[in-house]
């Protein structure tokens, strides 16, 4: 088929992917970002898996590959802090911030456009139009949902469906490598560590610093903390100190006072001292409330959905970043190898929705331990 124009909701790497791809495929891209800062510094870790390889490739960008921070080891602590398993398993973790900046680069100034809130959408047999919060209207070939888990455009899709809380939430911090106490760092530098306990789990690793220097000094040090939260603790988590409610997750800087202080007090209490005093530092840590979605369909007409929009994928599995670049691969590739855009899109759908229900699945059976216990308190 030949190109046409792509409006894409959502400028994470997610839209990106599918951004930049299409962009040099040939396609007219328009990219609507809700976030009027920007997403640049939100992100935190994460392990490269093999679509990430491939996309970087895709656009000669190996170089993020290279930032990344090896784990020489897995280490496994107690409660007193001291190690009882160690796993000879190098591993790199690379810098999420990294990995948008790349793809960021890559798509024109004049495609990417931030503080714009989609708010719905229209098609009829030839063309498919976005209505945008400022009033105007955008009208193009194909509209792309990679607006994640609050995704406005799924409802286009799958009317009626919505994500499922899991039962628990991902507490995060991202601190300079140069923060972390020197009775924490003995330990924890340098390694995958991992807090096995009932309800939690708490691991963490470093990532390049900002400016991508894995120097030592100049990284960052990520830790993840699981715990299982009732309904009613997970609206006090998300509620900032002027009232403000969010629904999925809270950035860095929105926490309450109530919500840190609890934070610490559990950490001392619940935590090796190796990890409380990290939490005890973290000038902002950030929550995310983990959600499952599968949805029936990732197509409806000229309308389809990529990423989170279609299938969460929780963050165990260590593959969200990877199935959005999949998907965005496949979608670039059933574009300009199909006839026309229903086949394409339909190419895509059969293409991607095995996929995202077998890693969306995966990740429920790897914190099946939390949501159980969860059921079991209530």
């Amino acid at each position: 088929m030949t190109s046409g124009k792509v409006i894409i909701v959502g400028g994470s790497v997610g839209g990106l992917f599918a951004a930049v791809l299409l962009h040099h495929a040939g396609w007219q891209v328009v990219l609507y970002e809700r976030s009027v800062i920007g997403l640049a510094g939100k992100g935190a870790g994460l392990v490269a898996q093999p679509d990430v390889s491939r996309i970087l490739a895709e656009i000669r960008r190996e170089d993020v590959l290279r930032s990344g921070v090896v784990a020489r080891e897995r280490i496994f602590l107690d409660r007193q802090g001291n190690i009882i398993q160690t796993v000879r398993t190098p591993q790199s973790q690379m810098s999420w911030d990294l990995l948008f900046e790349a793809f960021r680069s890559e798509l024109p100034e004049n495609c990417y456009h931030r503080g714009m809130r989609v708010l719905s959408a229209i098609q009829d047999e030839h063309s498919a139009t976005v209505a945008l919060e400022d009033g105007t209207t955008d009208t193009g070939d194909l509209i792309l949902g990679a607006d994640g888990i609050g995704s406005s455009i799924r409802n286009l899709v799958a009317p009626g469906t919505e994500p499922r809380y899991a039962g628990y939430v991902a507490f995060r911090g991202l601190a300079p490598e140069t923060d972390v106490p020197p009775e924490s760092a003995s330990t924890l530098l340098g390694r995958f560590t991992f807090y096995n306990a009932p309800r939690m789990q708490m691991l963490g690793y470093l990532v390049a610093g900002s400016d991508g220097s894995t120097e030592p000094g100049r990284r960052r040090y990520n830790w993840v903390w699981y715990r299982a939260l009732t309904e009613e603790q997970l609206a006090r988590a998300l509620t900032s100190d002027s009232g403000e409610r969010r629904q999925h997750s809270a950035p860095p800087g929105s926490l309450s006072q109530a919500t840190r202080l609890e934070l610490v007090t559990s950490a001392n209490s619940l935590l090796p001292s190796v990890w409380a005093l990290l939490v005890k530092r973290e000038p902002n840590p950030f929550v995310q409330a983990i959600f499952d979605y599968e949805a029936p369909s990732m197509i409806k007409g000229r309308i389809a959905l990529l990423g989170d929009a279609a299938f969460i994928v929780r963050p165990h599995t260590a593959m969200g970043v990877s199935k959005a670049a999949g998907d965005a691969m496949a979608l670039r590739d059933c574009l300009t190898q199909s006839r026309d855009l229903p086949e394409a899109l339909n190419q895509y759908n059969n293409l991607r929705d095995l996929a995202g229900r077998e890693i969306a699945r995966y990740g429920q059976d790897l914190g099946a331990s939390f949501s159980a216990t969860v059921k079991k308190v209530r």
